[in-house]
């Protein structure tokens, strides 16, 4: 079977519509329900890695300057998500990617204290430890259960922690086992009041919440495309806040991150040079050879969802959730969903019933054609801007037949 995209009816409109899957139509799963771990790639997206392996093959490095071009565009539009400007963004290759640059370019002293979260997705704790180790660190884990319970004891919690002195607090928007959208905004605030920085991983928000790091005090954020901005794995960006470069050590700097780097390549001889200086911003982390295919799918991926707009995402997909955490208690799961509609993302998860295993309910779902994920062992539901409100019934009654099944 060939894998190029579906060429779609005549007439018909492939513009972005919530509720509307059409631009997925080789998706297998009738109820796909896991933007949290994995996006499929739309037909936008797949037509725009199309284009750039078509550029490749007819001009060869001809084609460099084309995606150049396209991966400043790109940031424009990054920066414009996240209300930042483009030169506050370097192009990764993932979340991981970020948190390992900043890591290792800030300027620790030794015994500088960094806070993390117990439940955190790993990407955003392994950086933070091996510049521990590297840097002579002290870590300190919080329980993000906590903001889970009480949002305002838990701030304090880290205001007591702040005052005793923190470098850096890193934590995520969104938390990938629950959910839970968490106070950034105040958490900002408290760092920046008692001399602290706050690098925020956005990869289980951005695409689907919204998000302002001017507004919300955030210093360093990065993010991956693959889950709620819907393109490929291999692509993402980091933004640092304009206050925040000069202090940077370029600790990973590589040959592009140099200012002038090109020019031996183009100008002629006597332009080889190792002693440039390194560019001064979020660019000095744009090492080397970029993801041509993975950035033009995030750009096809992004003008999407900017043209239905994240607030509007946000808000679908939550009056899918409503009914579906509905149902799910009537049926007698657990919901972990923050009671204060303030503190949610486009996540539920949820505890099954009683003698209900978690690993073989997904198996049981997935046998009736619904993608979700068991992190750490909750039933995780994520849907996005494609999914229907007809999609919630459907779900629930896949549940009861899987419910049924497992009971015997």
């Amino acid at each position: 079977m060939s894998n190029a995209p579906r060429t779609p009816p005549a007439g018909s409109d492939l513009r972005p519509a919530l509720g509307d899957r059409r631009l997925f139509p080789d998706l297998e799963a009738r109820l796909y329900m896991n933007h949290a771990a994995v996006s499929p790639p739309s037909l936008a997206v797949r037509a725009a890695a199309g284009r750039v392996l078509d550029d490749y093959s007819r001009l060869g490095v001809g084609a460099v300057p084309l995606y150049v071009e396209q991966r400043s565009r790109l940031k424009g539009k990054l920066a414009g998500l996240i209300g930042a400007e483009p030169a506050d963004l370097g192009l990764v290759s993932n979340t991981t990617r970020g948190v390992t640059d900043i890591a290792l370019c800030l300027p620790w002293k030794k015994g500088d204290r960094v806070v993390l979260f117990e439940g955190e997705f790993p990407a955003n704790v392994t950086p933070w430890q091996r510049a521990a180790e590297l840097f002579g660190l002290e870590i300190v884990f919080l329980s993000i259960k906590d903001y889970q319970e009480d949002v305002e004891r838990a701030l304090a919690r880290l205001r007591g922690e702040l005052e005793r002195g923190v470098r850096l607090v890193a934590a995520s928007v969104v938390e990938f086992q629950t959910g839970l959208r968490m106070p950034i905004a105040a958490m900002g605030a408290l760092c920046h009041e008692l001399g602290a920085e706050l690098f925020v991983d956005s990869i289980q928000a951005c695409g689907s919440v919204p998000v302002d790091v001017r507004a919300e005090h955030i210093d360093y954020l990065s993010s991956g495309s693959h889950k709620w901005l819907m393109g490929l794995e291999g692509a993402g960006f980091l933004y640092v806040a304009p206050e925040r470069v000069q202090a940077l050590r370029p600790a990973v700097a590589g040959w592009t991150s140099h200012e002038d780097a090109l020019r031996f390549l183009f100008e002629g001889e006597g332009h080889l040079r190792y002693d440039r200086p390194i560019k001064k911003g979020a660019e000095l982390f744009e090492g080397g050879a970029n993801n041509a295919l993975g950035f033009a799918a995030l750009e096809a991926s992004l003008d999407l969802i900017l043209e239905l707009g994240v607030d509007n995402i946000y808000r679908h997909v939550g009056s899918l959730l409503e009914p579906l955490e509905a149902g799910l208690v009537k049926r007698g799961f657990a919901s972990l969903r923050a009671p204060d509609a303030a503190h949610r993302s486009c996540t539920l998860s949820v505890l099954p019933p009683a003698g209900i295993s978690v690993i073989d309910l997904q198996t049981e779902l997935a046998n009736r054609s619904v993608a979700c994920s068991i992190p750490d062992g909750k039933l995780r539901f994520a849907p996005h801007w494609p999914n229907s409100a007809e999609q919630v019934p459907e779900l629930l009654s896949a549940i009861d037949d899987s419910l049924a099944a497992l009971r015997g």
